[in-house]
């Protein structure tokens, strides 16, 4: 009997099948689609974002800084910031089509879509995102393996002196983290992780601010501000890769901010009312603003400490030896933040191949079946074969691709540049348009179209600039041998 329940809950749950409670508006157990009652309120939507926005993208912006310069450098993430604000308040305003109050609802971003645009656009959204979602798996991995590695080197240089060779792999750490993921990749649903959020976000907290601190402190050792108005002088590097590196360094902020991937999951968590859309638009206006002024602080002190040298990965880099336990406690939040990142952003992935698997053969055992496993001290765990086998295959591919390919800041480039344009400001533009029925060539429709092709022309600038840094590092690079 269970058994059968079970799989029928689960079938409900992937299907999106709204079960016909009685008045199940005013139910208290239910929403109106005959979903469990939601909980989430202003705060926890807002450690959501902030757990997704300010991730290892931070730790590029001392460098994206140092190559834009004084002017452009603070300026440029304060527009992104205005834009991913305006941007999500025209997503947040999707999640139900229709009336905002008691429309039906979208669970995902690919629903909004399918629900507003429908046709081509949804398969194009859905490949976009899925994808971006594999590549910050993939960076996300990264960027782990570099912190894991820079905790060693630290030591390393403690005991053995600052200019000691300190040889380290990054393979062995890169394997590590993968096999973390894939015991934590078997939590079945988002909503489960809600634990895993919190601790990121106060994870980000920590590193972000040691990284603050030491920039503010080095910037009171050196006694003066470096840096100069415009960025990295030619010279230091010639002008073409000036252009390359100014290039790459929009595409490391874009993607320091993008999270519009995982908005409306977000948004599917708050409870009403007051509506989901004046939560979630009061989440954003919070997270962002937060997000802003830390990143402002990172990227400039960052860059007052450093000037020129500024390394691509601020704590990683080895602009700082010491004190370098603190150096540690910020590379061991990295790493702990990271490990909880990659299953905020990779559930939505998972569900996706896990739904059109059901669709595809609704009737097979492998797919269907769960096996309770009991857990002293804990409510039983489920543990489904196909879960267990495909999503240990994706955490396998992700690091094998991170050991291939390992350079941070050109990923982080490429990723913001290909995630940017179509999934923070094309499909949000596109569905408000038709959602609020907005005539074409009006002043607003116009002022909107100008808007995201401004942003498409930054993303193909980012993605260009990332693609000639790969270029480069692939001059000098041999495969599964990254060592510092």
């Amino acid at each position: 009997m269970s058994e059968s329940a079970g799989s029928r809950q689960a079938h409900n749950q992937v299907f999106d099948i709204s079960v016909n409670v009685p008045n199940q508006g005013g139910s208290k157990h239910f929403d109106d689609d005959g979903r469990i009652k939601r909980t989430g309120n202003l705060w926890t939507a807002s450690a959501h974002i902030i757990t997704a926005v300010i991730g290892s993208g931070v730790l590029s912006l001392a460098w994206a800084t140092a190559q834009l310069g004084w002017v452009a450098g603070p300026a440029v993430m304060f527009l992104f910031s205005i834009v991913t604000y305006y941007t999500s308040t025209l997503l947040a305003a999707c999640y139900r089509s229709g009336d905002p109050d008691t429309g039906k609802r979208n669970y995902t971003y690919m629903d909004a879509v399918r629900a507003n645009l429908g046709g081509f656009q949804v398969k194009l959204c859905g490949a976009i995102q899925y994808l971006n979602l594999f590549g910050v798996a993939i960076g996300y991995t990264i960027a782990s393996s570099i912190s894991m590695m820079a905790i060693e080197r630290s030591n390393c240089f403690h005991s053995k002196g600052d200019y000691s060779p300190c040889r380290v792999s990054s393979n062995p750490y890169m394997i590590a983290f993968g096999v973390a993921e894939i015991v934590l990749s078997q939590i079945p649903d988002f909503d489960q992780i809600w634990w895993l959020s919190i601790v990121a976000a106060v994870m980000s907290f920590t590193y972000s601010t040691i990284g603050l601190g030491l920039g503010i402190a080095k910037v009171a050792e050196n006694g003066k501000i470096l840096g100069s108005l415009t960025g990295i002088s030619i010279g230091k590097v010639t002008e073409t890769q000036k252009i390359w590196r100014s290039f790459q360094a929009l595409g490391a902020i874009a993607f320091a901010y993008s999270y519009s991937l995982i908005l409306i999951e977000i948004q599917d968590t708050i409870k009403s009312p007051p509506s989901e859309y004046k939560t979630m638009k009061k989440a954003t206006l919070l997270s962002v603003a937060v997000t802003t002024i830390f990143y402002m602080s990172c990227g400039c002190f960052g860059y007052a400490a450093f000037g020129d040298m500024s390394p691509g990965n601020l704590l990683t880099g080895f602009g700082f030896y010491n004190p370098y336990w603190l150096l540690d406690i910020a590379n061991v939040a990295i790493v702990i933040h990271l490990i909880g990142a990659y299953q905020v952003f990779c559930q939505p992935l998972f569900a996706f191949v896990e739904k059109t698997a059901l669709e595809w053969f609704p009737d097979s055992k492998f797919i269907t079946k769960e096996i309770a496993i009991p857990l002293p001290g804990f409510r039983a765990f489920k543990l489904n074969l196909f879960r267990l086998v495909w999503r240990t295959i994706f955490v396998i591919v992700t690091t094998i691709i991170s050991m291939l390919m390992p350079f941070f800041n050109d990923v982080v480039g490429i990723l913001g540049a290909f995630g940017f344009w179509p999934l923070t400001v094309y499909f949000p533009v596109e569905m408000y348009l038709k959602q609020k029925r907005i005539p074409k060539w009006s002043t607003r429709w116009v002022s909107l179209q100008i808007l995201s092709v401004a942003c498409l022309v930054i993303s193909v600038a980012a993605a260009a600039g990332s693609f000639a840094g790969v270029v480069s590092d692939l001059k000098v690079y041999k495969p599964f041998k990254t060592s510092y």
